[in-house]
Parts: structure tokens; sequence; C-alpha cells
């Protein structure tokens, strides 16, 4: 056979034209698969829509508020698989942004220079930078304006005189003798010289304490604390983070929730340095997104390997607690869907059942129709023991075992610092006990064998 690339790479001014007729792959010229168009969605350019629905998932007297989030996607052409994620593009909360323009002193129509061209200052706090979360950059830029080594001022007492308020008669005659001496009574009541600068300073000098206050402060708390300094409203935006898009685990099926895509979004709400705050992105999805208005940005994030075995014949484990439970959701809506034989066991869990059992009336439907082979459910805050997903991995180590022995997908979503190291280490513990290995055997063929030469073990970790 002629091999064209070699050709074209030794020879480039060789231009060659290759045509295959449709009969040549045995198929009518009318009936041609139609090509598949990449999408022109991007995080650079989202597709703008809107959220068609958004309830609370949990129960009654739960203090968690996770919620169920479908967007319209309408004609935008945008497609995707089971397992995929989708990108939402938030914007930063009006009032946050109004607050910075007040403590500035901006009106909000000052033009600056941004990443994306020129646009007004309050354009840019909030659809191109994230004001949340002060940035280190931001505050490491800070130094650069103030002077190399922010300035301090030491002051001693050299001596001291009091007289009567009465008679006038002098009542203390006191002289500093040495460094570090002081008059009876004398109580230290702060340091003198600049706050911002010895903030400044600390946070500069000391990696900790720069984590520690970049972590819990937006901007409004940095402008109280460094205001003195000044800014230009392009001063302001300088070393800012760019606003980036977050990524959610889709919680449906494109064949089973036809022109829509579903999510499932736990909401954080926060208290810091005595105000109320929300996450960026889902403070914005929850609330100050109006249902069928408020227009979002969105795109598709393909998976390459987070997805159902071809064979539908294939039995798998899902491993999901909390907001893990997403994509599980649309595996089994796409099972179900594609009448695939395979057996389907679920571990799920959170705090309580009354609270926390997220699609409940789905699971039991599931469970009752047999979509839901075997459902293992574990809450750590309801009775006298915390049980988690991996206690229950334990207990079921034999089967789990027999499962993965005859060929089974394992696939974990969901917390990556906590839970699914937790679920590796299990794993490997079972095929020790069960599958006769030493530690060392079963660690290489969960991280080898599983996950990397046969690929059924795979992880959608956050």
């Amino acid at each position: 056979m002629y091999d064209f690339t070699s050709s074209f790479v030794k020879n480039p001014d060789l231009l060659v034209h290759l045509f295959i007729y449709p009969s040549y792959l045995g198929i009518n010229g009318d009936e041609m698969p139609e090509k598949r168009i990449k999408s022109e969605w991007s995080a650079k350019n989202p597709f703008p829509t809107v959220i068609s629905d958004n309830y609370v998932l949990n129960g009654a007297g739960s203090r968690k508020e996770t919620r169920h989030i479908v967007f319209d996607l309408g004609d935008s052409g945008l497609d995707y698989k089971s397992g995929d994620a989708l990108g939402v593009v938030p914007r930063c909360p009006p009032e946050l942004v109004e607050e910075i323009l007040s403590i500035c002193v901006f009106s909000g129509e000052e033009e600056v220079e941004t990443h994306l061209g020129t646009c007004t200052v309050r354009e840019a706090l909030t659809n191109r930078y994230e004001i949340h979360r002060v940035s280190k950059k931001w505050i490491k830029g800070l130094l650069e304006r103030s002077g190399e080594t922010p300035g301090q001022a030491e002051i001693r007492i050299v001596g001291r005189r009091r007289y009567s308020s009465t008679d006038g008669s002098l009542i203390l005659d006191w002289k500093s003798e040495e460094d570090g001496d002081f008059p009876d009574g004398y109580v230290e009541i702060g340091d003198f010289g600049d706050n911002s600068a010895i903030l400044l300073h600390e946070l500069i000098s000391d990696p900790d304490s720069m984590e520690d206050y970049i972590w819990s402060r937006d901007y409004v708390d940095a402008l109280a604390d460094f205001g003195s300094i000044g800014f230009s409203p392009q001063q302001l935006l300088e070393g800012m983070n760019r606003l980036k898009p977050r990524l959610y685990s889709i919680a449906s099926s494109p064949d089973f929730e036809q022109g829509t895509v579903h999510l499932t979004v736990a909401i954080v709400r926060y208290s810091h340095h005595n105000r109320e705050r929300t996450g960026l992105c889902t403070g914005y999805m929850a609330d100050r997104c109006e249902t069928n208005s408020s227009q979002v940005g969105v795109y598709m994030s393909p998976t390459r390997s987070f997805v159902l075995p071809e064979d539908g014949s294939k039995d798998i484990i899902m491993v999901g607690p909390g907001t893990g439970i997403a994509p599980f959701r649309a595996f089994l809506q796409q099972r179900e869907i594609d009448s695939s034989s395979g057996r389907n066991w679920l571990f799920f869990g959170d705090w309580t059942e009354e609270g926390e059992y997220l699609y409940r009336d789905e699971m039991e439907d599931w469970k009752k129709r047999g979509i839901i082979t075997r459902q293992d459910l574990a809450w750590s805050r309801q009775g006298d023991e915390k049980v988690y997903v991996q206690h229950l991995m334990e207990k079921n180590g034999e089967e789990i075992w027999s499962w993965i022995e005859n060929g089974a997908y394992f696939y974990v979503c969901g917390d990556k610092q906590y839970m699914a190291k937790d679920v590796h280490a299990t794993l490997i513990e079972i095929c020790v006990k069960f599958g006769h290995m030493s530690p060392v055997e079963a660690k290489d063929y969960v991280e080898t064998g599983l996950m990397k030469t046969e690929k059924r073990y795979l992880r959608d970790v956050y």
C-alpha cells in the first residue's frame, strides 16, 4: 500500500487527493452518514441558554442545599454522552461589584484594559475577573507599589511626669535607666506604624499567613485592609484572577433527557468576617438566575475515560456519595434506554436518609424494575456510628471481588481528598483478602491492571 503520509512529509509539494466512492464502502450515496461537526461552543464561546428547572433535592430539615438544575440546549447543536461534564460560566455578584466600586469611589464607567479587550471597570469586575476571593498575585503586587520593605517605627518611653489635678504638685517623676524598662502601671496597647504595611509584610514573609488570608477574603475585605494604598481602576484589576468556568458532572443521558442537560449541584454557603457568602458559580445558579429568563453561558467538556463499557452485558459497580451520584444517574438512564443486560450495583451515601437521599423516588423505582440490581446506602450522621461507603464496601468485599473477577467495571465519583482515597485503599484491601494477593500485588493489580491496562477502574473525582 502506498504511504501517502510519509511521501507528503518527504515531499511537501506533493498534494494527494483521495476519493472514496460510496459504492466502495458498500452503501448508497444518498445514505452517506452525516459528518460529525465539532461544536462551535466552547469555554471561550459559550452557548447562551436558560435554566428551565431548578429545585432543591434535600428533604425537610436538611442542613444541606443540593439542587437539581436543568439547562435547555435549544438549537445549539450541543451533544454529549453519559459521563461528560458541563462547563458553566458564572457572573460575579452585582452587590459585591457595587461595593468594590463604592469603596474605590469609582463610577463603574471608567475604561480599563483586560485580557479580553477594553471595557468598563464594572463589566470587568462582573464578567472578566474573579472577585469573590482575593488572589495571591494581587497582594504581592501591592508590595511593588508600597515599597520593597514596609516601614516600621519604634517608640520608647524615656521619661514620664504626672502632676496632681487638684493642687498641681508633682506626684511622679520617672526616667528610663535602660532599654525595655517602663513606668509602674504602663500597659502596651498596640504597635506603632502603618497597619496596612505591617499586615502586608506579614503576608509576604509568611506563606501560611498568606494562604489563611486569601482563603477567607474577597476584594471588599482586602480593600478594607489595603485601601489606604490607593488604586486607579486599572491598578485595581492588576493581579486579579481571570474569571474561569466551573465544570459539573452531567446527571443525565442525552437519549433519556432529550434537548436538555441536567446537573446535581451542592450550593456553597458560608459566613466569614461577619458577612454571608456563597460559592461563585453555585450562588449564581441558585440565587441570581431566574428560571426561563436569565441567560447563562454553557459548553460541553467531553470525557474520554469515564464512560460506560461498550458491551452492555458487562456489570458495573458505582460508588458516588453526595453529588457524586450525578454521573451514575446518567449511567442508569443510559443503561435503561439501551436495555443493557449487565448488572448495576450502586453505593450511595450522605448525612441522613431523610435529608440527603438524593433522587429517592427515581432510585426506588429503578430498584423495583431491576435497573438497579443492588443498592447499598451509607448514612454518616444517622445512628450511633458513622457509616461511609467504604465501610459498606468492606462488608461486601467478597461479592465485590467476585464481580470484578468476572469483568465488572468499577466507578468512583465525588470527593478526591478523602472519600476517593478511602475507597481506593478499601478496594486494594478487598483484592488482598479475597483475591489472595500480597499488599504489593494488590496495589499493582488495582493501579496498573484495573486502572491502566484494562481500564475497568474509572474515577471522576474533584
